[in-house]
């Protein structure tokens, strides 16, 4: 973590991701990498946003490993719940029960189009925030330079990621034509 003149500098090693990502290869299968990379990036994205600290960091990573991991753990589109389910036994599992209100907040929130006012806390409203401005490619950016999200995606590239969204969102269109997108909220 940190800043320089050029802006935040890249964090390129998260442990907690890695063990969370690597525990859930076979069921990400060949979405691994464009799964892992998103999360890099919103990790990334958040911390630019929020300026947390290392306290901040393992709860951001804990929350972006785990936020849309549902998809395939779950083999659903409707993900927010089974991801919240995913994250809750993890920190219950490492004595971190206390970080689960907060981290839940940040994996139900996580597609919020308006600002999570219920949840004041800046993890909340930055992993919000991180996660558009990651799936929007940038076009949201909430203060976050050009530049870094361009850097971003240079170190990790969508590598389908984005693709894959749409994927998801066409197969699932014409099952469910009235909950076309699940895990937004107003």
């Amino acid at each position: 973590m940190g800043t320089n003149t050029r802006g935040p500098v890249l964090v390129t090693s998260i442990p907690i991701v890695d063990a969370v990502l690597d525990r859930h290869a076979t069921a990400l299968g060949h979405d691994f990498i464009p799964y892992r990379n998103h999360v890099y990036r919103v990790v990334n994205l958040c911390l630019a946003v929020t300026g947390a600290s290392r306290d901040g960091l393992d709860k951001i990573a804990v929350a972006a490993a785990f936020h849309d991991l549902g998809i395939w753990t779950d083999h659903t589109f409707d993900y927010i719940a089974p991801s919240v389910a995913l994250a809750r036994e993890y920190l219950a599992d490492r004595s971190r029960s206390d970080w689960i209100p907060e981290i839940e907040a940040m994996i139900a929130n996580h597609h919020k189009i308006t600002r999570a006012r219920a949840h004041p806390d800046c993890l909340v409203e930055g992993f919000r925030r991180a996660d558009w401005v990651d799936v929007s490619r940038g076009w949201r950016r909430f203060g976050v330079a050009r530049p870094f999200i361009t850097s971003l995606f240079a170190t990790w590239p969508s590598a389908g990621f984005h693709w894959r969204l749409v994927q998801l969102t066409a197969a699932w269109f014409p099952r469910h034509p009235l909950t076309p997108l699940p895990m937004i909220k107003l």
